[in-house]
Order: structure tokens, then C-alpha cells, then sequence
């Protein structure tokens, strides 16, 4: 086992764990944060998707020996605190498009969402069918119309 040391949710964490461990695992399991969904583990499905320093991330492929004490490790828990408010713009929107079925994918959609939209923004632009064509976020239940109403109103709010 060793210590790992790096930021959560705005917050300094150490954790005893062999270097290998993928970071959901420390995250859900070490940390009780069960934002982040296991899916598949192998960075396809995107349940867990979260951020780190600002950047979307899945913490299914990510050893947590590969994160320093400098990184900072946001998942929707921490979302709101971002912006300093119950609920994040994009997750307002999520709620008044009703976006959610059975949710499970819910967390990771909006992290990517989250992600993309600064991205976007970040280049001085607005978002576009083609960047919301770029979130490959799996959703059984098919949703994905509602997904993408919901990034634009939430792009608009942010």
C-alpha cells in the first residue's frame, strides 16, 4: 500500500491504497463519492465521467498513482460548488427537460456536458450540433434527444 495525496471536490484527501487501484474504485469505494458510475471500467460507456483540473476524465482508466497532490478531482457532488450554488446551470437544465429515465448515465452526462460547454466556450464560440455529436456518453435508455436540449439550454445558463 501507499499514500496518495491529491484534491477532491475542493478538498485534500490521502488515501492508503496500492498504486494501481483505478481511481473510481478510490473515489466509490475509499471515499464513499458514488457520483461517478462503474459502467464498463474500460473508458467506453462513460458513467464515470468527472473532472480533473477542469477536464473531462474517466477515473475507470486513470491508476491512482497517475494522480498528483496538485490535481484537482471534481465529480457531480462537487459540481455546484463550482459555480457556488445548490445546483449547477447544466443541471437545472437537466431537471426542466426532464432528461432523466433511469439516470444511472445521468452524473457522467452532465460532467461531459459540463466539460465540453467551457471547452466551447473557451474559444469564443457557442455550442454547435457537431460538439454535441462529440459526447459519446452511453444512455440506454435513449435519451439523447433530451441530453441535448438540455446542453443547450444548460450552455446558454452558463
Amino acid at each position: 500500500m501507499a499514500q496518495h495525496t491529491f484534491r477532491v471536490n475542493g478538498e485534500a484527501v490521502t488515501v492508503d491504497v496500492a498504486d494501481d487501484v483505478r481511481l473510481l474504485w478510490v473515489l466509490r469505494d475509499v471515499l464513499g463519492i458514488t457520483g461517478p458510475k462503474y459502467g464498463c471500467g474500460i473508458n467506453v460507456c462513460k458513467a464515470c465521467t468527472s473532472h480533473i483540473n477542469g477536464k473531462a476524465f474517466n477515473p475507470c482508466s486513470v491508476q491512482v498513482k497517475d494522480v498528483g497532490p496538485d490535481d484537482e478531482i471534481t465529480t457531480i457532488e462537487g459540481l455546484p460548488d463550482t459555480v457556488g450554488a445548490d445546483l449547477h446551470p447544466m443541471q437545472e437544465a437537466w431537471l426542466e427537460r426532464d432528461v432523466a429515465q433511469c439516470g444511472y448515465c445521468q452524473p457522467g452526462q452532465i460532467m461531459a456536458a459540463v466539460a465540453l460547454v467551457h471547452q466551447v466556450q473557451a474559444g469564443g464560440r457557442q455550442i454547435t450540433d457537431d460538439d454535441l455529436d462529440g459526447i459519446r456518453n452511453v444512455c440506454r435508455c435513449g435519451t439523447y434527444n433530451r441530453i441535448r436540449e438540455a446542453v443547450r439550454d444548460g450552455a446558454a445558463r452558463m
